[in-house]
């Protein structure tokens, strides 16, 4: 049986190599299921302190600095156009960057596809659960995605973007989030379930990571099979 094969959306301030090193468990522990395929958002973030990275500690240690490492921060909108700058709790009435973004995942399936999945961290979650909107509503013709893996996902405070949520999008989907994470708190994650019909939810003890522990391979594989 061929391994599914699921687009990666990583967080803000990441790229798809560092985000490709923080998902190695994750790849090994679903290696005989799903062949993951990163991309790397179209918006450059301005370079600020570590602690400001939304990207969380993962397992193993980042890339060093240079072109696809750390330091290429990347992000798939910002709520401040004017400081080009995303925080997840700021409220705005548009945001900037979110079109190109949308454009490079189209020309990603087109390039790379087809994706039997879509698999999101943090904002890179966020911008999932607006990626399955548009599939639903059929404004995408290239997206078809027959499910989706939000890790860390939240409702976007932009005024522009509440029209994602119109109602329940019906791709089968996997919501996956820390009781402990301190960037986007658990109630923020679950804010997102009604956004989706049917979801399934996989809680960890633990922060802003994808968890990736053998007890969680359970749900992962449940979750998947569906789909093979």
């Amino acid at each position: 049986m061929a391994p599914l094969r699921v687009l990666c959306i990583h967080g803000y301030r990441q790229n798809s190599s560092s985000f490709r090193e923080k998902t190695g468990a994750l790849r090994k522990l679903l290696k005989k299921q799903v062949e993951l395929i990163y991309m790397s958002a179209p918006l450059s973030v301005q370079h600020v302190n570590s602690e400001d990275k939304e990207s969380g500690p993962g397992p193993g240690p980042g890339p060093g600095p240079g072109p696809g490492g750390d330091e290429d921060h990347r992000g798939w909108w910002f709520s401040d156009a004017q400081a080009r700058s995303f925080s997840a709790q700021q409220q705005c009435e548009e945001s900037l960057g979110l079109d190109e973004s949308v454009t490079a995942v189209r020309e990603a399936v087109k390039g790379q596809g087809p994706f039997d999945g879509i698999l999101g961290f943090s904002q890179g979650a966020a911008f999932v659960a607006m990626l399955c909107s548009l599939q639903e509503q059929q404004l995408e013709p290239e997206f078809c995605f027959h499910f989706a893996i939000l890790v860390a996902g939240f409702r976007s405070a932009c005024r522009e973007h509440q029209k994602f949520y119109d109602g329940p999008v019906q791709i089968p989907s996997l919501h996956v989030f820390g009781l402990e994470d301190r960037v986007i708190p658990d109630n923020m994650s679950r804010e997102l379930l009604p956004s989706f019909q049917d979801p399934q939810v996989l809680t960890h003890p633990g922060g802003h990571f994808v968890p990736a522990a053998s007890a969680h391979r359970q749900t992962y594989q449940d979750f998947l099979k569906r789909f093979q």
